[in-house]
């Protein structure tokens, strides 16, 4: 389960400019991201815009949750909620087919959406209240504050991505309105000395979203694929930045241009690691098909046109079946 350390592979981008009133700015930034996407479809950013101050209280809060006794943790239990938010016990997901369920505990937050709100009444999927706990008199402030502005981190780098595909930078407006987004607390135990066949802190997959934006912990352990050389790599935390990762919509919608990569955890840094991913989803009623820009001549679509949520409910059923 070696991997090579490849800090230096997977590319870092600045994407203040993306911020700049200067399009000629904002076209450049695309292009590297545009780079980045049809090599690897993962990649660091820097000057994100989110405060070094919120990110620390965001991983005090969520050290904190997890250190809590499991029946605090139980009575935020993910099996109390009709949305899929609050806890998720140890191996409760498995990730990677055939292999053992994923060595990692967590903590579910989307959207606060009231119980009278039309949405919940309708049953829409992953839509509803949260699970806050009360003996955690920061966490909620903390977390909610945090989901705003990834949500807005998240919309910048759409707006990127539409113009790393030659298309306005309003393209995706209709994906980004009503933008469902989830926000994971993840923790990993160290790796057992002696792991079941196959076992890890969380099993080779692809993201089901548009994009992911990761927070880690010093511990490293995350891997992604290479397919150049048929091997893992090492994407260990950079100080100052997110990784950065394109997922299984957006593949769609470039027909398989823009990469989304399989990626592993295996935490054997011998102590405990924490992680944040912030995954961008986008309008449950959007439909994802294929963008004509995105057909080579005479090529067709490999995939069929589907809803945002129709995808998910797919995905989830695949992973917690």
């Amino acid at each position: 389960m070696n991997a090579r350390d490849s800090s230096q592979q997977l590319p870092l981008i600045d994407i203040s400019s993306l911020r700049s009133p200067d399009p000629a700015a904002r076209r450049a930034v695309a292009m590297e991201l545009r780079a980045a996407c049809e090599q690897r479809g993962f990649f660091y950013i820097r000057n994100h815009g989110i405060p070094e101050q919120l990110i620390a209280r965001l991983f005090a809060q969520n050290e904190a949750f997890f250190d809590q006794p499991m029946q605090s943790k139980l009575a935020v239990d993910k099996a109390l909620s009709p949305c899929n938010r609050g806890y998720e016990l140890l191996r409760a997901q498995t990730l990677e087919a055939g292999a053992p369920h994923d060595l990692k505990e967590s903590f579910y937050i989307g959207e606060e959406v009231a119980p009278d709100d039309a949405r919940v009444k309708a049953v829409r999927f992953n839509t509803g209240p949260n699970q806050w706990k009360a003996k955690l008199p920061a966490f909620r402030a903390t977390m909610e504050e945090y989901f705003r502005q990834a949500h807005d981190l998240g919309a910048l780098r759409v707006r990127g991505l539409a113009l790393s595909l030659d298309l306005p930078e309003t393209h995706f407006d209709r994906y980004l309105t009503n933008a469902a987004c989830t926000l994971r607390l993840l923790h990993y135990p160290p790796q057992p000395p002696q792991p079941l066949p196959g076992e890890k802190g969380c099993g080779a997959h692809t993201d089901f979203g548009g994009v992911t934006l990761l927070l880690q912990d010093d511990s490293g352990g995350l891997q992604v694929w290479d397919a150049a050389s048929e091997g893992w790599i090492d994407a260990p935390p950079v100080p100052g930045t997110y990784v950065v990762n394109i997922g299984d919509l957006f593949a769609r919608w470039t027909n398989g241009r823009y990469h989304s990569t399989l990626h592993r955890v295996i935490n054997v840094s011998g102590r405990e690691r924490h992680s944040v991913p912030y995954f961008f989803t986008g309008n449950p009623d959007e439909l994802v098909e294929c963008l004509p820009t995105c057909l080579a001549s005479g090529e067709q679509p490999k995939y069929p046109p589907v809803t945002v949520e129709q995808h998910l409910i797919e995905f989830y059923k695949r992973t917690y079946g």
